[in-house]
């Protein structure tokens, strides 16, 4: 028995003594000399996921930033835009903050910087109609702004400014060498406009947007320095409130896993880099500058007078409103100012990047997705130079007859030549009817044959057996399309004037 007790305790003895050489040769392996984390991180797998990253020095640093003093919705899932509550009219703190590293540009330590404010459309296809879409808000709110500045509560603000023509901006200078912030107040709500069918609408996000700009060499503040942006709703005062802890109430139902998808929320919302808000259209009212149209007087609205039917006849007709056509080889200057002609002023801004080549192609489609039905077929008629069909057209001549005709001049080089009606050459004119009265038809003979319509006493048609019969409105509706006239005149027997007769 005692011998079988000295077996176990000499293997015991020598599995210790192998298991403590192991550990010693571990020991040597990761030893201080034979380790090294800069030998570790000099592998290739380091070294590719090393280069992967951008260098220090090419990071984008925004120069300034912008923080508005309202608190994010806890509502919104990860990876998408920050969304924020606002009351309407009530005052809310926007720092302005500087956020250069030290040497970054030094040209504008010391001095002012100009930022503009806005308030803007989240929703492109509002953006496109967004003149509209002030302008009924302005006749629903006459007087009122949309965006205004808390000049009171304001710090750091130097020589604000507002402009009547423009209620969705705002702007001001200051220094950001010093402690700035702007106290703005949002006075239109999401759902003015939100179409109104049974109620409970979503109300339509805004944006706000703050772009800053330093001196040129003229000591404008045209040259861009940062722009940023967030995304907002805006409802009536204690709105904002409610919807906060609706949101958040939501939330807190949630499982922890759904949470996990979920933005948390913020104190306060930092306005994220954006582009800059286009200028507006340029303009050149320079009246050297001669555009390429080409005017075919075609009229959108009113059908071509009498008088444009003879060019050797300047008559007294009434003024139209003549389309010119855009030209396919039009600037970008050229098609500005061709929008502004035209009263697509709205659209310029969005146009801004297009020739008239580039315009001309845009089809029907994309202008009514651009632009809205009602002014995306009024551009696409207007690019296409579509007329208006008169409701009415017919033809009138002068007869040449001794004593009877109108024009003294071509009576009297008649009697002199001695030519008769057989060898008069007619010239007919061309008269477009719309209004389709006996009034309008005698208007537009008197503008043909540069007489005045005081001068026409009465207008007769001759019917069956040479008879004249008095023209009434209800003759005009019924006379057929494209007629053909001789006009002649008998003297009124009471008055100067004549009396015209259609053949």
């Amino acid at each position: 028995m005692a011998w079988v007790l000295k077996m176990d305790e000499a293997i015991e003895s020598g599995l210790v003594h192998d298991f403590d050489s192991s550990l010693s040769g571990i020991g040597q392996e990761l030893g201080s000399g034979a380790y090294s984390m800069s030998d570790v991180l000099a592998l290739p797998i380091f070294k590719q996921e090393d280069s992967n990253l951008p260098p220090e020095h090419e990071t984008k640093h925004p120069p300034f930033q912008y923080v508005l003093y309202a608190a994010t919705s806890p509502a919104v899932k990860l990876h998408d835009e920050t969304l924020t509550y606002l009351n309407q009219g009530q005052s809310y703190e926007v720092r302005m903050l500087d956020n250069r590293k030290i040497g970054d540009l030094p040209e504008i330590s010391g001095k002012m910087v100009k930022s503009i404010v806005r308030v803007v459309f989240h929703d492109r296809r509002l953006q496109y109609t967004e003149h509209q879409q002030l302008e009924g808000w302005k006749w629903n709110r006459p007087g009122d702004r949309l965006l205004d500045l808390d000049i009171p509560m304001s710090v750091g603000i130097i020589d604000p400014r507002t402009n009547p023509a423009q209620l969705n901006t705002i702007e001001f200078l200051w220094d950001p060498a010093k402690r700035t912030s702007a106290f703005i107040q949002v006075h239109c709500i999401s759902t003015e406009f939100t179409p109104r069918k049974h109620g409970g609408e979503k109300g339509v996000p805004f944006r706000i947007q703050i772009d800053t700009f330093k001196q040129n060499e003229t000591g404008e503040y045209t040259d861009h320095l940062h722009s940023a942006s967030c995304q907002i709703k805006v409802f009536k005062p204690k709105g904002a409130d409610r919807k906060q802890k609706t949101d958040r109430e939501k939330m807190e139902k949630r499982t922890a896993q759904e949470k996990e998808k979920y933005q948390p929320s913020y104190e306060t919302t930092i306005l994220t880099e954006c582009s800059p808000w286009p200028d507006n259209a340029y303009v050149n009212n320079s009246p050297s500058t001669t555009p390429a149209f080409t005017s075919g007087q075609v009229s959108t609205y009113s059908v071509p007078d009498s008088n444009s039917s003879s060019p050797n006849h300047q008559g007294e007709g009434t003024p139209q409103y003549v389309v010119e056509q855009l030209c396919p080889a039009a600037t970008i200057q050229e098609a500005q100012q061709w929008l502004h002609k035209n009263r697509f002023s709205t659209y310029a801004r969005l146009f801004s990047n297009f020739s008239g080549s580039d315009l001309l192609k845009l089809t029907r489609d994309d202008l009514v997705q651009i632009c809205g039905s009602a002014d995306g077929i009024r551009l696409f008629n207007a690019l296409k130079a579509r007329s208006v069909r008169p409701r009415l057209t017919i033809y009138v001549c002068q007869e040449s007859q001794h004593g009877r005709s109108i024009s003294q001049l071509t009576s009297s080089q008649d009697n002199e030549n001695g030519e008769g009606d057989s060898r008069a050459i007619y010239v007919y004119h061309a008269i477009y009817l719309e209004e389709l009265t006996t009034a309008e038809l005698a208007k537009k003979i008197a503008a043909i044959f540069s007489i005045s319509q005081n001068q026409i006493n009465q207008v007769y048609r001759q019917g069956p057996t040479g008879i004249h019969v008095l023209v009434s409105d209800q003759m005009v509706h019924n006379l057929q399309d494209e007629s053909c006239f001789v006009i002649s005149t008998i003297k009124a027997e009471n008055s100067e004037g004549y009396h015209v007769i259609l053949k």
